[in-house]
């Protein structure tokens, strides 16, 4: 059995043990193998099981080995395992977001991947000592009914969304997840004072809060709200599903925050008493199969080296893993939180 003590390397501060979270997570158990030596991966993820599910059946199906899935949220889960320390019984960890496993490498939690792995994705959607790795991304959009905004006034920034003319107009989901991603990458970009400035302009526009991104979404097809603030896949399977959705997605500028680009990363825990199981699973979902699942499904940007994404989706270059790092923020997504509730939002 492998230790599982920390690295060497200096811990971060544990910026998620702030949280205050009540941990929403379901625990799923897959026997695909009567085969007494299969093996079991236990894998906590912060992908929904609507999204990743389906994949980790297939794969307990094709490789016989059985499946532990705890779903929750990503940072909810990170802080579990680093309270859970050497008894953690993860042995992967599925993150939404760059954040929380950056934060559980940080704390010497994850152990370094194989190169085999490494060699399957670019090293702009890896951790440059190897720790995480990306296996599909997704783009922060503006998405709006078109009966009722012109393109001509489309903005090109999202700083412009608190400008009088959009007064009511807008919605967004500050409790969720990617909400606070997005807001994590602009601290991190304009600094704490501008973002603030930002959400409090929301506010005092009559910004409308929505929970998730598929109730803006569909809110927005409705005519409810003019325009929402998303990644970039809803939309698309609100479109797949339903021809007549009445949303489109706007790209605003490359360089505005408002369009980050957000990979979901795949980490082996340090000490897992099933490495080998860990990384065929990583090595699955950077397959052909996994990969085209993810492109034509549930319209991300698939990762793999030689994957092409769905050809409706809009080019995209994920040029580094770095644009959601909370190592210089300190405080890290509690931060981001506190600001969000500074400003007035609420879920």
């Amino acid at each position: 059995m492998h230790s599982r003590s920390p690295s060497s390397r200096s811990r971060r501060s544990p910026v998620l043990r702030l949280l205050g979270l009540g941990l929403l997570f379901s625990l799923v158990a897959a026997a695909c193998s009567s085969s007494d030596d299969a093996g079991t991966v236990t894998i906590y993820s912060g992908r929904t099981e609507n999204l990743i599910g389906p994949i980790l059946d297939d794969f307990a199906a094709e490789t016989g080995i059985n499946v532990a899935v705890r779903y929750g949220q990503s940072a909810d889960l990170a802080l579990l395992i680093e309270e859970e320390g050497d008894q953690t019984p993860a042995d992967v960890f599925l993150s939404q977001s760059p954040g929380a496993v950056d934060f559980l490498d940080g704390a010497g939690r994850l152990s370094t991947l194989p190169d085999d792995l490494l060699s399957l994705v670019s090293e702009s959607v890896q951790d440059a000592e190897g720790r995480w790795i990306g296996f599909s991304g997704r783009q922060r959009v503006l998405v709006f009914n078109p009966d009722l905004v012109a393109s001509a006034d489309l903005p090109t920034s999202v700083f412009d969304l608190t400008a009088p003319e959009w007064s009511g107009r807008v919605a967004i989901a500050p409790s969720n997840g990617s909400f606070q991603d997005f807001v994590t990458a602009m601290r991190g970009r304009v600094g704490d004072d501008q973002t603030l400035e930002w959400l409090r302009g929301l506010a005092a526009n009559d910004v409308q809060t929505f929970p998730n991104n598929n109730s803006i979404v569909a809110a927005v097809g409705r005519g409810e709200v003019d325009a929402g603030l998303v990644n970039h896949y809803y939309n698309f399977r609100f479109v797949d599903e339903d021809p007549g959705h009445n949303g489109v997605n706007h790209q605003l500028d490359p360089d505005d925050p408002g369009s980050i680009l957000i990979v979901t990363g795949a980490a082996i825990l340090e000490g897992s008493d099933s490495p080998d199981e860990a990384a065929q699973l990583i090595e699955f979902l950077l397959g052909e199969s996994a990969q085209r699942y993810f492109a034509d499904e549930t319209f991300e940007y698939p990762l793999a080296n030689g994957v092409a994404p769905s050809g409706s989706l809009p080019a995209a270059e994920f040029s580094g893993v770095g644009d959601l790092d909370l190592s210089g923020l300190g405080d890290g997504l509690e931060g981001t939180r506190n600001l969000i509730s500074q400003a007035g939002l609420q879920g």
